[in-house]
C-alpha cells in the first residue's frame, strides 16, 4: 500500500505539471502562414472564406503538381525552397489561364526568377498601406510594419503602396493567366482579415477567377526541413513542453523512490575449461563447417612449428626452413614431407585423415626426442 501511494502521488504531480505546461503554452505561430494553421499569422481563414464563397478548396502536399485549371493557387512564404523545375512548371501553369497569389516577406529565389519578381534592398517602415483603384472597394489595408518593398516594371501594375509610395503589391498578366505578388502576407492572414479593408482585398483576389473555380494552397513548400528536427522546434510547442515536464517528473520520481525493476540476479562464476574441451570444440566446429582445407593447414603448420622448435631452425620463411631442415636433418625432413603429402592426399576419407594426423603428431612429439 505504501508503494502504491507513492506512485499515485508521483502520477498526480506529473499530470499537474503537464496540465500547467499545456494551459500556459505560448501563442501558436505559423511563420510560413500555413492554410492549416489557426494562428494569428496562419491562413486557415482564407481557405474557409473561399469555401464560403462557393470555391472548392484543397492543399497541394505530398508531391508538387500544379492543379488542373482554371484555378487559383495561394503560395504563402515558402519555408522550403522551390526548385527551378517547380518554379518553371508554376509559370507554365499560370500562362495556361490560371491565377497565382504569391505572398511572401522576402520571396523565393527560383519563384522570383521565374516570375521576374524583384525586391528593393533593405526594410522600410510603413504605418499605412494604401490601395489603388485596381482593387475595388479597398482603400487601406493593415499588415506588418517592416517590409521589403517591390520593384515594379511597366507590365507590373502596383495596387498596394506604402505611405511613401513604395510598391507592396502588384498584378501582372502572364500569358492567359495572372500573378498577384504581395510583399506582406499578413494582410491575408487570420488575425488581420477583420482589419480595415483586408477582407475586401481577399474577396477581390478570389474574384480574379470564376465563381466556382477551385482554390488551392501550396503546403508542399511548407514541408519538413532540417530545422524542424531541432529540439527548439518541439520543446517550444505546448505538447512538447508538457511531454518534457512529464519525463522530468517521472525521472525524478524514479530517482526519489530508488526502486529497482526486479531482484538482482548474481552473475554465475566463470568455470575454467580444460584444454581437451577447447580442442574438442574446435574440432567439432571444423567438422560441422566441412573445413577440411583449414584442418589440413592447421595440422601441417602445428607439426612444422614443433619441428622448428626442436631443431632450432627458424620457421619463416618456409622455403629457408625446408632447405635448412633437408641439410641438417634429412631423415626428419623426408619423414615430415611424406607425412604432409599423405595428409593432403587423405582429404576424402576421415579415417585416413586421422591416421595422417596421428603420424604428424608422432613426428612432432616423438617418444625419444631427436637431436639436430
Amino acid at each position: 500500500m505504501k508503494g502504491a501511494r507513492g506512485w499515485a502521488i508521483i502520477a498526480a504531480i506529473s499530470i499537474a505539471i503537464g496540465a500547467a505546461a499545456y494551459f500556459s503554452r505560448p501563442q501558436q505561430d505559423s511563420p510560413g502562414h500555413s492554410s492549416w494553421s489557426d494562428a494569428s499569422n496562419g491562413a486557415s481563414a482564407v481557405r474557409l472564406f473561399a469555401e464560403s464563397m462557393g470555391h472548392p478548396t484543397s492543399q497541394v502536399s505530398g508531391t508538387f503538381d500544379p492543379p488542373a485549371g482554371p484555378a487559383l493557387m495561394f503560395v504563402f512564404s515558402p519555408t522550403s525552397a522551390y526548385t527551378a523545375d517547380e518554379a518553371g512548371r508554376t509559370r507554365t501553369w499560370v500562362s495556361a489561364g490560371n491565377v497565382l497569389v504569391y505572398a511572401s516577406e522576402e520571396g523565393d529565389r527560383e519563384l522570383d526568377r521565374a516570375f521576374g519578381v524583384k525586391h528593393l534592398s533593405g526594410y522600410v517602415f510603413t504605418s499605412a498601406t494604401v490601395a489603388t483603384p485596381v482593387v475595388q472597394g479597398v482603400t487601406n489595408v493593415a499588415g506588418g510594419s517592416f517590409l521589403v518593398p517591390l520593384q515594379t516594371s511597366a507590365e507590373q501594375v502596383a495596387f498596394l503602396r506604402s505611405s511613401n509610395g513604395l510598391a507592396l503589391g502588384y498584378m501582372q498578366k502572364i500569358g492567359l493567366g495572372r500573378v498577384v505578388v504581395l510583399a506582406d502576407p499578413l494582410v491575408l492572414c487570420n488575425g488581420y482579415l477583420g482589419k480595415q479593408d483586408n477582407g475586401r482585398l481577399l474577396a477581390d483576389l478570389l474574384g480574379l477567377t470564376s465563381n466556382t473555380a477551385p482554390v488551392f494552397f501550396d503546403e508542399y513548400h511548407h514541408g519538413l526541413i532540417l530545422s524542424d528536427l531541432s529540439p527548439q522546434s518541439w520543446v517550444a510547442t505546448s505538447w512538447g513542453a508538457a511531454l518534457l515536464w512529464l519525463l522530468i517528473a517521472v525521472f525524478l520520481g524514479l530517482v526519489v523512490r530508488g526502486r529497482s525493476f526486479g531482484p538482482l540476479v548474481p552473475r554465475p562464476p566463470e568455470v575454467a575449461r580444460a584444454d581437451v574441451e577447447w580442442a574438442v570444440a574446435v574440432g567439432a566446429l571444423l567438422r560441422r563447417s566441412s573445413a577440411r582445407d583449414v584442418t589440413l593447414g592447421v595440422l601441417a603448420s602445428a607439426a612444422e612449428r614443433e619441428v622448428a622448435t626442436r631443431t632450432g631452425i627458424p620457421l619463416l620463411p618456409r622455403e629457408r626452413f625446408w632447405g635448412a631442415l633437408w641439410a641438417r636433418v634429412p631423415e626428419l625432413a623426408a619423414e615430415l614431407a611424406e607425412a604432409e603429402n599423405t595428409l593432403h592426399a587423405s582429404a576424402v576419407s576421415e579415417p585416413d585423415l586421422l591416421k595422417a594426423a596421428q603420424r604428424l603428431h608422432r613426428i612432432a612429439y616423438p617418444a625419444s626426442g631427436r637431436v639436430a
